[in-house]
């Protein structure tokens, strides 16, 4: 069953991702403090009083006329229309303003429950004076909290946790994907994303870098159940000019290290690019399965052989990551997303994939026999046996009678034959030597 999903909203600058950050555990919202650096919605799970909730993030609501403003005001309102319970965090120092008088109104109009949260009570013991002018609010008894230091967390998510309907919140198992969308600023990736989840849970905008925070979006489909994370795009590190590009560059990172298949987006309108290697080249050395995704394929003018030359120039420049399979998609039009899915749960199955010690040593005596180990200096190498350690990516020990005479050529030619025999489409594996007797 699903869990209980609480939101945080609020205008900006009022601590909200930090108080986010406090109830998950971990920092998962950029805090910095510039207003407005939270701008999509980032999820998270918690746990209180043996209840398990997801908590939404959101950004700051306040007026204006810019575009990106309007739409993190509509993710706000997107959050608040699928929670059960919204928590509403004001600022102290500042006393209730207009925009929170405004917000409040909002609120009471949904219809949902809501906890109002002063936050930067920072004092232990009788709250400040002004805390008492936020009943003005007209939500009822505020929580005065410190994001900071923790004050208050607890009193609030008592009020929080006795809102909950009545069912049980235990979600089950987690047999999702993790699906992490990666590349290069403007790729298209929070537009996948949203083309995906059939909603506009991702702000789009023709502005490079829009996308701050890696956001989580559940998904299932007759393929079934993803959870993908829109990215901040990935710059190079000369342009990472201010703390907030910084942060969201080791968010991609981060989302990298967390997912179990990434999707490598590459512009087909600019095609491919040395940040493009870079981006492939975090998933692979990180051992995360891999498809590359070319996007906005609707846009590129084309005949009966550009695909073909366009995927042969790929694999010249992706020849490092030969294992990944290549896609030509539409995230505008929906071009091949079914594709796109298959070759994910292809990818993922292939990456957390098992082969018996005793097949593997078949293989690998079928490729003796066909090519012999080189020598060095009249010595040959002689591989005793191998087995498979680990998987994610899979991972294989060879025992041999010297380091140095196991060269990557013949490494190479091992690869293919375990790849030719079990598959292993669309992730790397991985080759650890020993010499006998070595532990």
């Amino acid at each position: 069953m699903a869990l209980p999903v609480v939101a945080i909203v609020g205008r900006p600058n009022v601590g909200k991702s930090t108080l986010f950050n406090k109830l998950a555990g971990q920092r998962l919202s950029i805090v910095d403090d510039t207003p407005g650096v939270t701008r999509d919605r980032v999820y998270a799970e918690s746990e209180w009083e043996s209840r398990r909730f997801s908590i939404v993030d959101t950004g700051g609501i306040e007026p204006g006329e810019d575009v990106i403003l309007a739409q993190t005001r509509a993710q706000a309102r997107l959050a608040m229309e699928a929670a059960d319970v919204i928590v509403f965090v004001t600022d102290v120092r500042t006393g209730p303003v207009a925009a929170d008088h405004e917000i409040a109104a909002m609120l009471m109009k949904s219809g949902k429950p809501v906890v109002l949260c002063v936050n930067k009570c920072d004092s232990i013991g009788d709250p400040p004076a002004e805390f008492y002018e936020f009943y003005n609010l007209g939500l009822g008894d505020p929580v005065g909290v410190s994001s900071v230091h923790g004050h208050g967390t607890g009193d609030l998510l008592d009020r929080v946790v006795s809102l909950f309907p009545d069912q049980n919140g235990d979600a089950g198992p987690d047999e999702m994907i993790r699906v992490a969308v990666i590349g290069k600023p403007n790729a298209g990736k929070s537009s996948l994303v949203n083309k995906i989840a059939g909603e506009e849970r991702c702000i789009v905008s023709d502005v490079a870098g829009t996308t701050r925070d890696a956001v989580d979006i559940a998904v299932e489909n007759e393929f079934g159940r993803f959870l993908l994370i829109d990215t901040a795009g990935l710059r190079r590190k000369s342009r990472v000019d201010d703390n907030i590009e910084r942060y969201s560059m080791l968010r991609a990172q981060m989302a990298v290290e967390r997912s179990d298949v990434c999707v490598i987006m590459i512009d087909g309108t600019v095609g491919f690019t040395e940040q493009d290697s870079k981006v492939a080249g975090m998933a692979h050395e990180a051992g995360r399965a891999c498809v590359i995704a070319v996007n906005k394929w609707d846009a590129v003018e084309k005949d009966g052989y550009t695909m073909n030359a366009y995927e042969k120039k790929l694999r010249e420049d992706f020849s490092f990551m030969s294992y990944a399979g290549i896609l030509f998609i539409s995230a505008k039009t929906g071009q091949r997303l079914d594709r796109l899915f298959q070759a994910i749960r292809e990818a993922s199955a292939s990456n957390t994939r098992r082969v018996a010690t005793g097949m593997l040593n078949e293989v690998l005596a079928q490729a003796v026999a066909r090519v012999q180990p080189p020598t060095d200096k009249g010595r040959r190498l002689k591989i005793y046996y191998m087995t498979q350690v680990s998987i994610q990516p899979p991972t294989f020990v060879f025992f041999v009678n010297s380091k140095k005479l196991f060269h990557f050529s013949y490494q190479r030619f091992l690869e293919n034959m375990i790849r030719d025999t079990f598959g292993f489409e669309g992730t790397p594996i991985r080759f650890l030597i020993r010499e006998r007797g070595e532990k």
